[in-house]
């Protein structure tokens, strides 16, 4: 099937926009186009690159290594799945009870 005078026109046009659309991507280089961050830009780039991390709990938490028997160990990780917390919760809610008991807040 041939192309009309018409379609032809179109055609031609159609491709010489999309070279001119296109035309920024063809380049070598852009290095020169960027400049450096400035305070307020460096702050935002600096929190979006951050990742989320836990949530702030009190005045932060910090990491502790802990030796526990391995049946002790087990029967406390059964019991933390059957109350849906962590391992680190159920010692956290542990040691709150221990330090109510002894009068202490």
């Amino acid at each position: 099937m041939k192309q009309s005078s018409n379609e032809r026109v179109r055609a031609a046009r159609s491709t010489d926009e999309l070279a001119r659309l296109t035309a920024e991507f063809d380049r070598e280089s852009v290095i020169d186009e960027f400049h450096a961050l400035s305070p307020a830009s460096r702050r935002r780039w600096t929190k979006v690159k951050r990742k989320p991390g836990r949530p702030r709990k009190g005045q932060g938490v910090r990491v502790i290594s802990v030796s526990v028997e391995r049946a002790l160990l087990a029967r406390s990780d059964a019991l933390a799945r059957k109350m849906g917390v962590t391992r680190a919760g159920l010692i956290e809610r542990g040691l709150k009870a221990v330090l109510a008991a002894q009068g202490e807040q």
